[in-house]
């Protein structure tokens, strides 16, 4: 694909769907017509883009009419009705929901990871979940280097994962508690997050590990090209209203430096390390989610030896920090829509 496109956003008015607007434009992707899609309720209404003013329309199949990409950023059920019928008239599309990730037909890319695997895709390419692309970026230079074989994660995920609703139900109750008045009801989570912890972050799927546990396994053993990756993960909502956090350790192959780690991540594509504990200030010691929010740079720190590894030199632990609704979701999809320029 090249010269002028014509781009549509299915889900345009959400949380992910507005950041791909905007990293639209700061990827400068050559957009000659933009469409914009969304429910009935919504549609009539206009958005800026570069000067101009675009409607939004009723998200039908007929929309997709002469789109060359499409991006995709509505829920799993409106995903698998209609983006279908985009490739079917044509376009390429990038679809943020789990509808398409683990279908064997279709490429589930991180542009740092897998780029190739775009070229085998069948009118659909899947960006994979929020906390996959977070955890992946710094664990595959160091996959590279050393040769990942199990991975044991706890994830911090902001209330930005569950969307506007959720930024906006953490909200209320932080506004609540600061005005000393009476909570309201939850709605975006299964039980207050302000000033609380909530470890559960969708339904049961496997012998007690939940949907969003399993997908950093699945995912990555389909995104990495492992398919014996060992992972454990445990995922937890935290009053954070964006950017996730991982706490991760990672088991290699064979022995590594930590000075060899470093260079790694010091020289990993969407990267940043940010790893001293005896600078003056936090935050130069360490990723925080207040830091990386609004950025699309995965950070990196708190790089140390697994102790509980038999084999200490097999095994590194570290701590990262990345923008859920940028990398983990927005700027991953038009990074792919990017390559698809080129």
């Amino acid at each position: 694909m090249a010269g002028n496109l014509t781009v549509a956003i299915l889900g345009a008015t959400g949380a992910v769907g507005t950041q791909m607007l905007q990293c639209l434009d700061e990827q400068e992707i050559p957009v000659g017509k933009l469409k914009l899609l969304a429910s009935a309720r919504s549609a009539g209404k206009t958005v800026a883009f570069r000067g101009g003013e675009v409607v939004i329309e009723e998200a039908r199949p007929e929309a997709f009419e002469g789109c060359d990409i499409v991006l995709g950023a509505a829920g799993d059920d409106i995903a698998r009705e209609l983006l279908p019928e985009a490739a079917r008239r044509g376009a390429t599309v990038v679809d943020n929901s789990h509808a398409f990730r683990m279908d064997p037909e279709v490429p589930l890319v991180i542009p740092e990871i897998n780029a190739q695997d775009i070229s085998w895709n069948n009118g659909i390419i899947a960006n994979p979940n929020c906390a996959t692309i977070i955890g992946l970026v710094p664990t595959w230079p160091l996959h590279q280097l050393a040769g990942v074989t199990r991975m044991i994660v706890s994830t911090y995920q902001a209330a930005s994962g569950a969307g506007v609703p959720g930024m906006e139900a953490l909200r209320a109750e932080i506004g609540a508690l600061g005005r000393g008045e009476g909570l309201p009801a939850p709605s975006a989570f299964a039980a207050q997050l302000a000033s609380n912890l909530i470890p559960q972050i969708g339904g049961e799927a496997f012998e007690g590990y939940t949907s969003e546990e399993m997908k950093l396994q699945n995912e990555g053993r389909k995104i990495m090209h492992l398919p014996d990756l060992r992972v454990s993960c445990t995922c937890v909502r935290v009053p954070v209203m964006r950017s996730h956090s991982e706490s991760i350790t990672l088991e290699f192959e064979r022995a590594v430096g930590l000075d060899e780690v470093r260079a790694a991540l010091a020289a990993a594509p969407g990267v940043r390390v940010v790893d001293d504990l005896a600078a003056e200030n936090a935050h130069d010691r360490f990723p925080m989610p207040i830091d990386t929010s609004d950025q699309d740079l995965i950070w990196v720190g708190r790089i140390r030896r697994d102790l509980s590894n038999p084999d200490e030199a097999r095994g590194v632990s570290f701590w990262c920090c990345g923008d859920q609704i940028r990398k983990g979701a927005a700027t991953n999809a038009v990074q792919i829509a990017k390559l698809l320029c080129a």
